[in-house]
């Protein structure tokens, strides 16, 4: 057996005592399956003397995790500080430098800065890798990169992120509202005590950027993407979906159209009987569209110390082996702009629920506005009747132009009957 894999971990929190439980604990079979030892040498945090139930006495505490670049004792640094700026930033752009490679699982730091940081491996002859920063524990980039690198894609689409899709499902089996459910999920550890990156769909977009890039061979463009959450999504909503036949799950699709490339993260209804539908609480899914495969779906859990940490260790064992792979699967010179599709111009089925005071006239003006914008009511549902109170009207159509729709919904909202933003969602057959 050669000499061993020589690498720093910078950032302890719940990944990376992951990776250290899986350095120690599986130690031997890693080595086998490597062809050599992997070796923590160095470690870095906020704290050194916070219990994170791992012994560190063993390696060198570095204060400044950004002195890790210089080590001439590493093979490769781990990084898993978290954030698209400073310290993670400077960090990796150091250790890539210093001609070490680099294992991360920060979605945010590739969607934002892949492009730079693949030139800069690739310019100095070492890999960058990421398995853990889409999915957790589920291989979906070396999925695309490697086994199924035949294949031209079309599309990759899927549920990016657990804590939204937790939400939603809580919503949906127990009828309450995204508040309350928000807040359970922050006391059990699925949310953060700032949501907003999960809520509002800016996790799910870092992911589907990195897939998009690998899956069309496009530069990373994080400001091209069309990004909504589930914070607007209400019970009401849950209640009249399922009537419809349809679950709400907050969705990333990338789709090309003729060399252009749509990009959109936003909440969608799809049928419960689809494979999308089935899935629920934390786990993630990720379908990927290739011309000479019918990919299976891929499901796993998206997130927590044991499946990312998972990802973590896999990557550090390909570079152990002498695995290097071009960052986004194809040499950083052939990465091409991204040319975005306008997502106006697409065409969908809709769901369209409105929260209006019940009064006579409302549905003729409503369908008078949809009829203008050519678009074709496939059914409705309305729950209620209280001439004091608003009720919520639920509309889904038939085909109708993006654009259209969100026209249609804009001047409904200005009616003097309509109290509040109408929910508007694509339907997804997928």
């Amino acid at each position: 057996m050669t000499d061993a894999f020589k690498i720093g971990i910078a950032g302890l929190g719940t990944v990376g005592t992951g990776v250290i439980k899986i350095l120690t604990q599986n130690a031997d079979i890693i080595a086998a399956r490597a062809g050599r030892p992997i070796e923590i040498m160095a470690v870095s945090a906020r704290s050194k003397n916070k219990d994170r139930g791992v012994d560190l006495s063993n390696y060198d505490w570095v204060d400044d995790a950004g002195d890790m670049a210089a080590r001439d004792d590493l093979d490769c640094v781990v990084e898993l500080i978290g954030g698209s700026e400073g310290l993670a930033a400077d960090l990796v752009r150091g250790a890539l430098n210093g001609k070490k490679h680099v294992v991360t699982a920060n979605k945010a730091l590739v969607a934002h800065h892949g492009y730079e940081l693949a030139e800069i491996a690739e310019g100095n002859g070492v890999s960058l890798n990421y398995e853990a920063a889409v999915a957790g524990g589920i291989p979906v980039i070396k999925a695309m990169r490697e086994g199924l690198a035949a294949n031209k894609f079309s599309a990759v689409y899927g549920i990016l992120n657990g804590t939204c899709n937790y939400i939603l499902t809580e919503m949906r089996e127990t009828g309450r509202d995204f508040a309350d459910v928000l807040k359970d999920a922050q006391e059990a550890g699925y949310a953060e005590a700032d949501p907003t990156f999960d809520v509002e769909g800016v996790d799910a977009a870092h992911k589907l950027c990195i897939l998009s890039s690998i899956a069309f061979g496009v530069k990373p463009d994080f400001e091209a993407l069309t990004v909504s959450g589930i914070s607007r999504i209400n019970a009401t909503d849950i209640t009249f979906a399922s009537e419809f036949g349809y679950r709400i799950k907050l969705l990333g699709v990338a789709q090309e159209v003729d060399g252009e490339i749509l990009q959109v993260v936003e909440p969608c209804v799809v049928p419960i009987g689809s494979p999308l539908g089935a899935i629920e609480d934390v786990y993630n899914a990720v379908y990927v569209d290739g011309n000479f495969v019918e990919t299976p779906l891929l499901t796993g859990k998206g997130a927590g110390e044991g499946p990312t940490a998972s990802s973590v260790v896999a990557d550090i064992i390909d570079l152990a082996r002498g695995i290097s792979l071009p960052t986004f699967g194809v040499p950083v010179s052939q990465l091409k702009d991204l040319s975005p599709l306008d997502a106006g111009a697409c065409k969908g089925s809709y769901y369209l629920r409105l929260n209006v005071l019940d009064q006579p006239g409302v549905l003729a003006e409503v369908s008078a506005i949809l009829r203008d914008h050519n678009i074709s009511v496939e059914g409705m549902s309305q729950h209620g009747r209280d001439p004091d109170q608003p009720v919520p009207i639920v509309l889904t159509t038939h085909e109708a132009i993006h654009a259209d729709m969100v026209k249609a919904a804009e001047l409904i909202e200005a009616l003097d009957f309509c109290v509040e933003t109408p929910c508007l969602m694509v339907v997804r057959d997928i």
